[in-house]
């Protein structure tokens, strides 16, 4: 287990862009002190889904779930963390429904699922039939090749 542990981390870049945009521009960030703070970082996550999990287990849950996330917050003692996660968690959900739309937008036109496929296809056919010529040296616009 102690083997698998050393493989875990974050990107260091990741982590630096974190720092550097927390610190005043004045204030520079050693590199060991950099690599102290991933290694906490890691340690966090591990502690807080080490616990989610455990409060999964009590519910009889094999995934865990953002709420069970808020409850090893609590468990943990971190309260104070709770608001920020919500609103994350909140404006998270809000981006995933707005993507959710974007995809049904072809549901609500009205085409059938049938017609679209053989407007794709014939869309792809002049695609081909268009850098086909383009390779031969034939121009697609009517007019005489140059040479």
């Amino acid at each position: 287990m102690a083997e698998k542990d050393e493989n875990l981390t974050l990107p260091k870049a990741t982590v630096s862009k974190l720092i550097k945009e927390m610190l005043p521009e004045d204030v520079r960030c050693s590199n060991d002190t950099r690599d102290l703070i991933l290694e906490c970082c890691v340690e966090f996550i591990q502690l807080i889904s080490s616990e989610a999990n455990e409060v999964a287990n009590k519910e009889n849950k094999k995934t865990i779930s953002a709420d069970h996330v808020i409850k090893a917050l609590t468990a943990l003692g971190f309260e104070e963390y709770i608001g920020d996660v919500t609103d994350v968690l909140d404006k998270h959900k809000s981006e995933a429904s707005e993507k959710t739309k974007g995809t049904r937008r072809l549901e609500n036109l009205g085409i059938p699922p049938e017609q679209l496929l053989r407007e794709q296809q014939m869309l792809f056919a002049r695609a081909k039939s268009a850098l086909q010529t383009s390779q031969q040296g034939i121009p697609t616009d009517g007019s005489a090749p140059s040479n």
